[in-house]
């Protein structure tokens, strides 16, 4: 069970994590804002409320992970969301990354490969709160040509390599933030897309992700 009772405590918690992050060098007060207004609790079961504003990774059943808050804020600071911008994002998990993104303003299109995750989803009870997210059931390594190109791309899991198909649905001058799995480490790569077809790459810190895997799990 969720707990969906947010109190002066657990908006104080939120408020620490933040200055936590600050410290940390999230800079972006959009981000910032946006993990301060969303209760993370909401989003895990009720088992962890004491701890759900510590700065960690959670599992959510299939093998996955809610992301640490430093990760959401390091990859959303490095898409820098404007509102209204279309925005890809790999791997929906526990939705916590979606909902800051459409809590930016965000038109945010979710793709999750976990056939019981996205089916728990889709009762997610704080999701009507971001009408500017839609859901979908399938492979990340394929994305959503049909609602191509996107003004930004966000992949939630350790890439084995930059997936071509991805690139292709970036419109020119959009951003892809994926962390690209090196073997012994995971390093968060943004890449900018040129009017070309190739993309620029900058190079980031290094992480831990859950893997990205291709095909659909039922």
């Amino acid at each position: 069970m969720k707990n969906h009772v947010d109190t002066y405590q657990y908006k104080g918690l939120r408020r620490q994590l933040v200055e936590l992050l600050r410290k940390k060098g999230i800079t972006d007060e959009g981000v910032l804002a946006a993990i301060n207004n969303i209760p993370r609790h909401f989003f895990l079961d009720s088992a962890f409320d004491k701890i759900a504003y510590e700065d960690r990774a959670f599992p959510i059943g299939e093998g996955q992970t809610i992301s640490q808050p430093y990760t959401v804020a390091y990859q959303t600071q490095l898409l820098e969301i404007k509102p209204n911008d279309k925005v890809l994002e790999i791997g929906t998990g526990s939705v916590y990354q979606a909902s800051v993104l459409a809590e930016m303003g965000a038109k945010v299109f979710t793709i999750e490969r976990q056939k019981k995750l996205y089916e728990k989803n889709k009762d997610f009870i704080f999701k009507g709160n971001y009408p500017n997210i839609k859901f979908f059931y399938g492979d990340g390594f394929q994305g959503l040509p049909t609602y191509a190109p996107f003004d930004k791309i966000i992949i939630t899991a350790a890439a084995p390599f930059i997936p071509p198909k991805l690139v292709a649905q970036l419109k020119t001058g959009g951003m892809m933030v994926v962390p690209v799995d090196l073997g012994p480490v995971t390093q968060m790569l943004r890449l900018t897309k040129l009017a070309d077809g190739g993309y620029t790459e900058e190079q980031f810190d290094n992480f831990s992700f859950v893997p990205m895997l291709e095909g659909r799990s039922g």
